[in-house]
């Protein structure tokens, strides 16, 4: 990606037309279905490396829950939609496969050890090159939601001009993935509550995310385990502010800005942008926006402010989901004449590779 003439490389796999989606997340675009299919994929664990995993879980008090998680089988994000279809794994049969890859990686780094093929065990098992990164049939492919979310915001003597407040998170050390770095936020894992069947599609997530992570709806966090309540995101026990977002068609505005496989970790990425453009939000329900426990520290950044923004794409502290998130965030904003927004200007920019490694 190109943020005003600066390159940012990320570990993110993508195509031209991953990158410039414009979907609206709507029932009539966004189509995933379940598959309830049995694939055939090698899920034999390390278990020197799982135990180590464990144990670090416990001693660092990361929530680690064996709820279900949507694998990706395929996907077609042809015609302005959003298709394909998933199917379930147990949370920690990824836990203890796949997502042991981006932990092999960095202690592989951190040694001084050449990233190639006989050097790091599980990436040769799991994903030795870029072939299986996109063969979903044959591998755990679990992954995420997460959005830039942007709130537009009245003049403010003191802050200035109306613009839009967007949302930035500090993971904390208590989530297992990205923990201690910066992500847009919401981000979850795409994953069901209640109904495997009825939860597949981007939006479910991105809307019980948002009540989980920034309006205080602990019943509808993951970690927690399964609610007891049958219909969890029945509007009758909505959050105050998203229930005023859902009472009226356009104010609450999502879209996917992007798609693409992290090569580090294997996930797949849905990245997202979520934007209320009603400045009465922000006057009834600006109080009440509080990250919950997976966040250490939340940053507010005004679409007004295009130094501070370009600021904050340069920080090294960005997981790469984050940042691939983040930078089609604000590219899908540019594309708006709104004079709330001084944005930097971002392009998409592609290299070619011929392996995942």
């Amino acid at each position: 990606m190109v943020c005003d003439g600066s390159d940012f490389l990320t570990s993110i796999v993508t195509r031209p037309e991953w990158v410039d989606l414009g979907c609206p997340v709507a029932p009539d675009r966004d189509l995933l279905t379940l598959d309830e299919r049995e694939l055939s994929t090698a899920r034999d664990v390390d278990t020197k490396r799982a135990v180590h995993r464990l144990a670090e879980v416990a001693a660092l008090d990361v929530r680690l829950t064996n709820a279900p998680l949507y694998r990706l089988q395929d996907v077609d994000l042809t015609n302005a939609s959003i298709s394909g279809s998933v199917g379930l794994i147990p949370f920690v049969e990824y836990a203890l496969t796949a997502d042991l890859l981006e932990g092999e990686l960095l202690d592989a780094i951190s040694a001084g050890q050449p990233i190639r093929p006989g050097r790091v065990s599980l990436r040769d098992k799991y994903l030795p090159d870029l072939a299986a990164v996109l063969d979903l049939p044959e591998r755990v492919c679990a992954g995420g939601v997460l959005a830039l979310c942007a709130i537009a915001r009245p003049a403010d003597p003191y802050r200035g001009p109306a613009d839009f407040a967007l949302l930035v998170q500090e993971r904390s050390g208590s989530v297992l993935n990205a923990s201690g770095q910066l992500a847009v936020i919401p981000k979850g894992f795409h994953q069901p509550l209640k109904e495997p069947r009825a939860e597949t599609r981007i939006g479910a997530t991105l809307r019980r995310e948002l009540e989980a992570e920034l309006f205080g709806r602990a019943e509808v966090d993951s970690t927690a385990g399964e609610p007891r309540v049958a219909a969890p995101m029945h509007r009758t026990r909505l959050s105050e502010p998203m229930r005023w977002l859902s009472d009226e068609p356009g104010r609450l505005r999502m879209e996917s800005t992007g798609f693409g496989f992290n090569l580090v970790s294997g996930n797949y990425e849905f990245a997202s942008l979520i934007v209320i453009e009603d400045e009465e939000f922000w006057r009834r329900y600006g109080g009440a926006v509080e990250a919950n426990w997976e966040t250490s520290g939340l940053r507010l950044y005004s679409t007004q402010d295009r130094d501070l923004l370009k600021q904050l794409v340069a920080d090294e502290s960005w997981s790469n989901e984050g940042l691939f998130a983040l930078l089609q965030g604000i590219r899908r904003l540019g594309e708006s004449d709104d004079t709330r927004l001084d944005l930097p200007t971002v392009e998409a920019a592609f290299t070619k590779s011929a392996s995942g490694r």
